[in-house]
């Protein structure tokens, strides 16, 4: 069994004490996240939440002439599908797979079932609710009030923050997408970056060079993003994991 088959490479599974994780932990379905699948769709029915391993899940909105923009992103720290124990089981935004890779599906019933414990999955699910709308929110910010370059730089760190290589599989168009901007504006970001020496960008991949100096070029909100994610979690210690069984 590889390493993406053990659920203890999503944090908030890991963070679950032995005896809750095992309530649920046969219920968990391991599927494959290729690059483009769509997870949700605006207005339906949400039938499964997601624990990302290695993918990487874009939540984003589609305006009515086609325009797209991402509002965050959820790796194996968190969790697809929040709408399902806040209690409004669609939601007005799309989910879509941008780094593929594998995640662990769970039935909504069962997700409540768990939730409606009131144990550590509650307090894990409601402290990530609160972070991810921390993210939206810089989110928001940052492509309001900063540059092209500086909104790639905070991209990109996020995104390598759920990797476990520097190498991104990333073509300028899905970037732009992301972001909401031109391509244009992405090639010149892109570029700009690559004389800097901080990163080496050949078509439809990305390696970061220098992460330091991305960090020093990007602004203020991906420091504001990882920071309140760390301060919510800090407390929660990754119990020993085991690959689900069965």
């Amino acid at each position: 069994m590889s390493q993406a088959d053990n659920p203890g490479q999503n944090h908030l599974l890991a963070a679950l004490p032995k005896k809750e994780f095992a309530n649920f932990s046969a219920h968990l379905e391991l599927v494959p996240m290729p690059l483009g699948k769509m997870l949700y769709v605006p207005d339906e029915q949400l039938e499964h939440a997601y624990f990302p391993t290695t993918s990487i899940v874009s939540l984003h909105y589609i305006t009515e002439s086609g325009a797209t923009a991402e509002t965050a992103g959820v790796g194996n720290e968190g969790i697809v599908g929040v709408s399902l124990y806040m209690g409004g089981n669609s939601t007005s935004s799309s989910a879509v797979v941008q780094t593929a890779g594998s995640a662990f599906r769970l039935e909504r019933g069962r997700l409540l079932q768990e939730f409606n414990r009131a144990g550590t999955m509650q307090r894990l699910l409601l402290r990530y609710t609160q972070a991810l709308m921390t993210h939206m929110a810089q989110t928001a910010v940052c492509n309001r009030h900063h540059t092209v370059e500086q909104q790639l730089c905070r991209w990109l760190l996020l995104t390598l923050d759920r990797l476990p290589t520097n190498q991104l599989v990333m073509t300028q168009d899905l970037v732009a997408n992301m972001l909401g901007v031109r391509r244009e504006g992405i090639t010149e970001a892109a570029g700009n970056l690559q004389r800097s020496g901080f990163i080496s960008y050949r078509r439809g991949h990305i390696a970061v060079l220098d992460r330091s100096g991305l960090e020093k070029h990007s602004c203020e909100c991906y420091a504001v993003v990882r920071t309140e994610m760390r301060r919510l979690f800090s407390d929660m210690q990754p119990r020993q994991t085991n690959p689900v069984p069965g």
